[in-house]
């Protein structure tokens, strides 16, 4: 079972890079666009802040959130406030998430998160790691998949890897790093088997759409398109 002690303090830890790279921003750079197509960086904040309210609901056995409706509407109306009321937020509400996670509880049971997905309570914490680490990178702040902590960029990588596993519109596809980390993905498709070979950091950017690839070597077809998270 996954270690959501250490993750968490993995959450701790990468929540306080974000607020420090966030305190450095102001109303105005807020309000400008983020790496995410159509989001602002307010929009960025405002989602991380009602997805740790949204993964407290999750442990506690309420569902994620009211609807797809709901979880849209909030976002839009907080991406405008001002960059104290951000900031407040998410170190309020992250805060509200650790100590939700603290509380006695059995990690190994099933929990449903968004869209009906089910996953073993003890992943909640890796989860709202990847959505810490990933979003900061999204706020464009000078914060790189390549800053981002290695045993992150490995596990994500492994998480991403199995989520796309037997996909039917993915062929079989290894992807390899120069120091021989290798992941397996795809095998729904027809077609011949690819290799994909580049650092982990890069690997991880296509699997999760962050980057288009084009910094990756690829043998025995063209890099495959995989689909929306």
């Amino acid at each position: 079972m996954t270690d959501h002690v250490h993750d968490l303090e993995a959450v701790r830890e990468a929540t306080d890079r974000l607020l420090g790279a966030a305190g450095k921003l102001d109303d105005g750079s807020v309000a400008e666009p983020s790496r995410l197509p159509g989001w602002s960086r307010g929009h960025v904040l405002a989602h991380l802040s009602r997805n740790a309210d949204a993964l407290i609901n999750v442990l506690q056995g309420r569902p994620m959130y009211a609807s797809s409706e709901t979880r849209d509407a909030d976002i839009e109306r907080d991406a405008p406030r001002p960059l104290v009321e951000h900031l407040a937020d998410l170190r309020g509400s992250g805060a509200a998430l650790l100590t939700a996670a603290a509380a006695p509880a059995d990690w190994s049971r099933t929990v449903t998160m968004r869209n009906g997905v089910t996953d073993s309570a003890s992943r909640i914490p890796f989860r709202r790691w990847a959505e810490v680490e990933l979003h900061h990178v999204d706020l464009g702040v000078g914060y790189e998949l390549e800053d981002l902590p290695e045993e992150f960029v490995t596990r994500e990588n492994d998480f991403l890897a199995e989520r796309f596993a037997g996909h039917p519109d993915v062929v079989p596809t290894t992807a390899v790093t120069p120091d021989g980390r290798l992941w397996t993905t795809g095998g729904g498709a027809d077609g011949t088997p690819v290799t994909v070979r580049g650092t982990a950091p890069d690997i991880l950017g296509w699997l999760c759409g962050r980057r288009d690839g084009s910094a990756l070597a690829v043998e025995g077809g063209s890099l495959p398109a995989l689909p929306p998270l």
